[in-house]
């Protein structure tokens, strides 16, 4: 399966990239890793921070800087470049236990032709 995961830098996203890295460890399905911009990190210190991680498990994947709205690029790469399964971090839960999805998972969500998995 080749499976792309977009992150943001944001600590969800890398429990996103943990979990997502031990399920292509048992698969062998091939991951390519999407930085997204975000306000909140610097895009070449979450490029580092996600290599040195697939180092650490010796897994060789694809690293893109994806620019623009975060949604959309996300969706437009994972159609274009024939992924099977797009991934991101499942948002957080409410004081009532009801998941809080931000406004890029949600878009992903309703205009993905591919598959979506939201790790948690």
């Amino acid at each position: 399966m080749n499976v792309l995961l977009g992150i943001d830098g944001t600590d969800r996203a890398f429990d996103a990239l943990e979990r997502t890295i031990a399920r292509v460890r048992e698969t062998g399905d091939d991951l390519t890793v999407a930085v997204v911009e975000s306000d909140v990190t610097d895009p070449e210190a979450v490029e580092r921070r996600i290599r040195t991680m697939l180092d650490d498990v010796d897994i060789d994947a694809g690293i893109e800087q994806v620019e623009g709205h975060a949604g959309g690029a996300l969706v437009e790469l994972a159609e274009a470049g024939g992924f099977d399964r797009l991934v991101l971090d499942g948002g957080e839960r409410t004081p009532t236990g009801k998941i809080r999805l931000d406004p890029t998972t949600e878009f992903v969500l309703l205009n993905a032709e591919t598959s979506v998995t939201l790790a948690r």
